[in-house]
C-alpha cells in the first residue's frame, strides 16, 4: 500500500487525539512564558532549563517508582538496545527537548511569546510534514492530502500574519533561529517518543527517558557555559517558576500517546493552534514588556483553527465516488 493510500484516522480516534494536540500545545505555551521569565530573573537561561528539566525530572522518577509498566518498560528499552532490535538513536527524543528548552530560557522573554511561538510553529509545520510522510516505527507514514497539504499552508500563513507587525529589526536573528531549529526537531521527538511507548508498554517509560537524555545534555552545557559566566546569585521565590518541567512531563507523555494514532502533522498542527490561542491570552492577560498585542496576531491565531480544521477533512471526502475529485 503506497503512502497516499494509508488510512485517515477515524472520527472516534481522530477528534479526541486532535483535542489532546491543542491541550499539548497549551502546555508548551505556557512553559514558554514560564521558563522565558525564570530564564530573565535568573539571567541565565542555561540554569533555567536545567532547573525546567530537573523538576520534570524529579516528578516522573516519583511517578516512575509507583509505576509497575513503567519500570518493566524500562527493562524492556534496555533488553532491546543491549540486543540491538531498537536503534539507539529512537531513545535521544529527549535532546529535542533539550534545545526547546534551551530555546526558551535564552530567547522567549526576549522575543515575546508570540515571536516565540511562531518560531517555533514555522520550524513544527515544516518538520511535521516530513516526518509524517516518512513516518518513524510504529508511527507509520500518513497520506500526503490535499487536506493536510492545504491546512499545512495556511498555518504558515498564518504564522507569517501573526510575526508580520513584530519584526522591525530589533531582534537579533539568532534568538528567531533557536526557536525555529527548536520546532523542526519537536515532530520527531514526539514520534520518537511515540516509537518508545509503544515498544515499552507504557507512556511513563518513554516521558522518564526523555527527561533523562534531555537532562543530561543540559547539564553538560550549563557546566561549561558556567564555567565562564558562573551561577546566578540569587534564585526567584515564586514557585509557580518552577512549575515548568511538571508541564513539560504532562504534554511529553501526551504527544507520545498520540504520535501513533493520529500522525505527527495533524498533531503538530494541533499543537501549534493550542500553542497561539494560549500565546494570545497570556500576551492578552499579562503582556510581556515592549510586545503589544496587534490585529494580526488575533486574526492569524484564527486561521491557524481553520487550518487544523482544513487538515483533519478526510481525503475521500475531496473525491467523487469513484476518486475523481468533487466539482
Amino acid at each position: 500500500m503506497s503512502i497516499l493510500e494509508l488510512k485517515h484516522p477515524e472520527p472516534r480516534v481522530l477528534v479526541p487525539g486532535v483535542l489532546g494536540a491543542l491541550l499539548c500545545g497549551a502546555g508548551i505555551a505556557v512553559q514558554a512564558r514560564i521558563n522565558g521569565q525564570l530564564g530573565a530573573e535568573l539571567g541565565d537561561g542555561y540554569v533555567a532549563s536545567v532547573i525546567s528539566f530537573g523538576t520534570g525530572m524529579i516528578l516522573m522518577l516519583l511517578i516512575l517508582a509507583i509505576s509497575k509498566p513503567g519500570r518493566r518498560g524500562i527493562r524492556i528499552i534496555h533488553d532491546d538496545l543491549r540486543a540491538g532490535r531498537m536503534p539507539w538513536w529512537m531513545v535521544m527524543g529527549g535532546a529535542s527537548g533539550a534545545l526547546f528548552v534551551l530555546s526558551q530560557g535564552l530567547s522567549a522573554g526576549l522575543l515575546g511569546i508570540a515571536v516565540f511561538t511562531v518560531a517555533v510553529v514555522f520550524g513544527q509545520t515544516l518538520s511535521g510534514l516530513a516526518v509524517d510522510r516518512r513516518g518513524i516505527g510504529s508511527t507509520p507514514p500518513r497520506a500526503i492530502t490535499t487536506a493536510r497539504i492545504a491546512g499545512s499552508a495556511m498555518m504558515l500563513v498564518a504564522v507569517v500574519l501573526v510575526v508580520s507587525t513584530q519584526f522591525l529589526g530589533t531582534v537579533p536573528l539568532w534568538l528567531v533561529v533557536l526557536p525555529f531549529l527548536a520546532g523542526l526537531a519537536i515532530p520527531w521527538q514526539q514520534a520518537a517518543n511515540g516509537e518508545v511507548r509503544v515498544i515499552s508498554g507504557s507512556p511513563v517509560t518513554a516521558t522518564v527517558l526523555n527527561f533523562v537524555v534531555g537532562l543530561t545534555l543540559l547539564v553538560g552545557v550549563t557546566a561549561v557555559h558556567s564555567m565562564y559566566a558562573g551561577l546566578p546569585a540569587l534564585y526567584p521565590t515564586n514557585p509557580v517558576l518552577y512549575l515548568g518541567g511538571v508541564i513539560g512531563a504532562g504534554f511529553i507523555g501526551l504527544g507520545a500517546i498520540l504520535a501513533p494514532r493520529i500522525g505527527v502533522l495533524l498533531l503538530a498542527l494541533g499543537t501549534i493552534s493550542g500553542q497561539l490561542i494560549v500565546a494570545l491570552l497570556l500576551d492578552i492577560v499579562t503582556p510581556a514588556a515592549g510586545h503589544p498585542l496587534a490585529w494580526t496576531t488575533v486574526v492569524g491565531t484564527a486561521i491557524t483553527l481553520v487550518a487544523l480544521a482544513v487538515a483533519m477533512v478526510p481525503s475521500h471526502v475531496l473525491r467523487g465516488p469513484k476518486g475523481t475529485r468533487k466539482p
